[in-house]
């Protein structure tokens, strides 16, 4: 991961929190040029993510520590592996030691359970996809995470991608005495296409089969199935296949995706029903942190 001066802001804000103005225990045991050896390791089975964060927050701590990573971003270890070594004096690496550890704990459980989620869909056209629902400021790093672990990302932010979510349907899509609720579909994608002009995609967030079938007709780039049940997306499926097949492949964009209530106990069977995306705010909302130490070699 490429360490800019965002994140180098991010890890001083993180060693200022913890640090504050001194390691008052370690500076009181040893001296500033005793040196020694440590390793990184995973107390349990993981998905290793982050350990470019955590070379980072020992070098903005001490320039001289030296960190050797013994295994790569978006590899599985088993419980026990030595992931890394750190080499440098006692008060730099201790000082260090719980900021490093918690960014590479947090950012590999994103990545474990994205790989959960991943291996669970294994044979299916589903791709499993984050969400927007990150925690503030650190959203560039859980995405980044979810990537190591075998998932896709989603919109970055509100400024990379059309969506059209139920509340903005709720305020404007509404049937009158000369306007019906297709009629007022139509004008709202005809709207979001003029304004695209094919330069971002477009989705519409839908939640039963008789919206699905209005959208379907205007062509968006995806279409979101919001907690529906799965036999209303089995039907979702067949709708679009079949529509495709009538117009042509190459003319219907129309991407399935599904979101909302989607478990790994459920991830399987909703992507048995030949959707293309799933999208799961879980992935790095509900994360557990991976278990990992570091301790004297």
């Amino acid at each position: 991961m490429i360490i800019d001066s965002q994140i180098e802001k991010l890890i001083r804000a993180a060693l200022k929190e913890d640090i504050g103005s001194g390691d008052i225990t370690t500076d009181a045991m040893f001296s500033k040029s005793e040196k020694g050896r440590f390793v990184i390791l995973a107390r349990k089975r993981a998905v290793i993510s982050g350990l470019d964060i955590a070379e980072a927050v020992f070098k903005a701590v001490d320039p001289e520590v030296r960190f050797t990573s013994l295994t790569e971003d978006g590899t599985y270890v088993a419980s026990g592996k030595e992931i890394a070594h750190v080499d440098g004096r006692f008060r730099s690496v201790l000082a260090a030691e719980r900021t490093a550890l918690n960014f590479l704990g947090w950012l590999s459980g994103v990545s474990s359970l994205t790989s959960r989620f991943v291996k669970a869909v294994e044979g299916t056209q589903a791709k499993i996809m984050d969400t927007r629902k990150t925690i503030p400021i650190f959203r560039r790093l859980q995405k980044y995470a979810v990537k190591m672990g075998g998932g896709i990302n989603h919109r970055m932010g509100l400024y990379d991608q059309f969506l059209i979510k139920d509340n903005h349907i709720a305020m404007t899509i509404k049937p009158t005495a000369t306007r019906s609720t297709k009629g007022a579909f139509k004008s709202v994608l005809k709207r979001f296409q003029k304004i695209s002009g094919n330069r971002k995609k477009i989705e519409i967030e839908i939640s039963d089969l008789a919206m699905f079938k209005v959208v379907l007709e205007y062509n968006p780039d995806i279409i979101m199935l919001d907690n529906m049940s799965i036999a209303s997306i089995k039907k979702a499926v067949k709708i679009r296949d079949t529509y495709r097949m009538k117009a042509g492949t190459g003319d219907i964009k129309a991407l399935l995706e599904v979101s909302g209530g989607v478990g790994i106990d459920n991830v399987r069977s909703i992507a048995a029903t030949g959707v293309d995306r799933i999208s799961i705010g879980a992935l790095t909302h509900s994360a557990p942190s991976a278990d990992i130490s570091l301790e004297v070699r």
